[in-house]
């Protein structure tokens, strides 16, 4: 490992220890030749997914960019950055687990959805008029109709 401060080659690891999730190691390490401390994470390397755009073109699955678009549908909503993180690693675990290497925007969008919909129904819609491309307030009107009698079923 180099050393990113003097680029040295050389380290020796203080400290070893999973993360939360068990699912990443992160190590501190100490350079033998300034002292300086860093620390490094090691994670299994997985198979890449690819996410099929509505256009057809293909592009390497990006959990940050998943991350940004619900934060977007999340604003000033009483929704915790922990809570859009668990459900970007869910939504990462469940597409890695269906052992399809490529995965459509369109099967993205939908799970999302429904995570959302349970989550925070406003955030919800922000999330939908986006991703479904709300044309007029009709379309926008029906999918209100919609949460508000899936909420009635549920209460």
């Amino acid at each position: 490992m180099k050393c990113p401060y003097c680029n040295h080659l050389d380290d020796k690891v203080i400290d070893s220890r999973p993360t939360d999730e068990h699912t990443v190691i992160r190590r501190r390490r100490e350079c033998l030749a300034c002292g300086s401390r860093y620390t490094t994470y090691e994670k299994i390397e997985s198979t890449q997914l690819f996410v099929i755009k509505k256009d057809g073109t293909r592009q390497a699955f990006d959990r940050y960019k998943l991350i940004s678009g619900v934060m977007r549908a999340c604003e000033k909503r009483p929704i915790k950055l922990k809570q859009v993180e668990a459900l970007a690693d869910e939504a990462e675990q469940y597409f890695l687990n269906s052992l399809k290497k490529e995965i459509s925007s369109k099967e993205i969008g939908e799970f999302v959805m429904e995570k959302l919909r349970h989550l925070d129904q406003v955030a919800y819609v922000r999330f939908a008029s986006v991703y479904k491309e709300f044309k007029d307030i009709d379309t926008f009107m029906e999918e209100l109709k919609g949460i508000m009698q899936n909420s009635t079923r549920i209460e």
